[in-house]
C-alpha cells in the first residue's frame, strides 16, 4: 500500500468517525422516550389509585401507542428531524393534558 493510499484511507476513516456521532444523535430520542415512560407511569398510578376507569385507561394507552408508532415512523429513515421532534412533543403535550384531565374528572372506578 502506497503512502497516498494510506493517507486516503486514514482521511476516510476520520471522516466516517466524525459523522458517526451526528448520525447516532439524529436517531436517538431520549427526551421523548423518558417522557413516554413518565406518562405511562402516570397512567398506571391512576389505575392503581382508582382515579381512571377502564375506558379512560384504554383510551390513554391507545394514545400512548399511537405516539410510539409515530416515533418509530420518524426513526425509520435513520434521522428524526427537528420538525418530527416538534410533532412528537406536541402529541406528548396533548397526551399529558388528557392524562391530567382523566385523572382529575369525577369518574372513578
Amino acid at each position: 500500500m502506497t503512502l497516498s493510499n494510506k493517507i486516503f484511507h486514514l482521511a476516510a476513516m476520520i471522516l466516517a468517525l466524525n459523522c458517526l456521532p451526528q448520525a447516532i444523535a439524529g436517531v436517538n430520542t431520549p427526551g421523548i422516550d423518558q417522557r413516554q415512560e413518565n406518562q405511562e407511569e402516570r397512567i398506571e398510578q391512576g389505575v392503581s389509585s382508582g382515579r381512571l376507569t377502564q375506558g379512560e385507561t384504554n383510551r390513554l394507552e391507545a394514545q400512548q401507542d399511537r405516539i410510539e408508532n409515530a416515533e418509530t415512523r420518524a426513526k425509520a429513515d435513520g434521522l428524526v428531524t427537528p420538525a418530527e421532534r416538534r410533532h412528537l412533543r406536541a402529541r406528548e403535550n396533548i397526551a399529558s393534558r388528557n392524562i391530567y384531565r382523566k385523572k382529575h374528572n369525577f369518574r372513578h372506578q
